[in-house]
């Protein structure tokens, strides 16, 4: 159902991560000193070796970030296929495509593995036959949830058809022509009754530039509702 023509305007909510980098210090300095208590004697004294400072284990990203330049940061052995083979749970099914915020593990995981059998598994995931969705309200709602994991929104398959029957009953052409967004010349749209405006500020990459499209109007819907609500589960009533 519609609300109020306000709630489903655009949010500006700039993302800012704080970034902590450390380096590591293993070297120990051994200096020879000449003891004058004895003719010739002399003794080496090896100065206390330097604390070693962990190097960090998780990274977060960045607008502007890609597992090349990450690895490349970091000096990752086995480079951006290793990095991706450790967190592709975390980045899902595209290693292309990595959201500001994702935390990634530098370590662990697959660490270890050569980067040649890194790449051949990455490469190896990547090529899998794409998943084929029915074209109706179950498959819109399961194919969102696919972009919605490699993107990191959050989301389940429950709270989205609740929230799609209440605002749609499941049509995707459905329109509102008669609220304040209305009047003012943005009628809400789709499943998920996304203004033009909210769903050009949340729109997923992957998914078409249509606010009628169903999956490009769920994924966008659940991404506004993620940045305001924590996630659409937390919706249950005009957003």
């Amino acid at each position: 159902m519609p609300a109020k023509g306000k709630h489903r305007r655009p949010k500006q909510n700039p993302i800012t991560r704080g970034l902590a980098f450390a380096g590591t210090g293993t070297a120990a300095l051994a200096l020879p000193l000449i003891s004058a208590t004895t003719a010739g004697a002399a003794e080496t004294v090896a100065a206390p070796a330097a604390h070693s400072v962990a190097a960090p284990s998780t990274y977060s990203v960045v607008a502007g970030d890609t597992l090349s330049k990450i690895a490349a940061k970091h000096s990752l052995s086995g480079g951006w296929a290793q990095l991706y083979a450790a967190n592709r749970t975390a980045v899902g099914g595209d290693p292309s495509v990595i959201r500001p915020g994702l935390t990634l593990k530098l370590a662990g995981g697959a660490a270890g593995a050569a980067p040649e059998t890194a790449a051949k598994t990455s490469v190896a995931s990547t090529s899998k036959a794409a998943t084929s969705y029915p074209d109706n309200l179950d498959g819109w709602i399961r194919e969102s949830l696919d972009v919605m994991a490699r993107h990191g929104i959050p989301g389940s398959y429950n709270g989205i058809h609740r929230n799609v029957m209440r605002e749609s009953s499941g049509n995707p052409r459905a329109i509102n022509n008669w609220d304040s967004n209305a009047a003012a010349g943005i009628p809400s749209k789709g499943l998920l009754q996304v203004i033009d405006p909210t769903f050009r500020a949340y729109h997923v990459p992957g998914t078409p530039h249509d606010s009628y499209d169903p999956v490009a109007n769920i994924t966008a819907a659940c991404n506004y509702a993620a940045a305001r609500y924590g996630s659409i589960d937390n919706v249950n009533g005009a957003y």
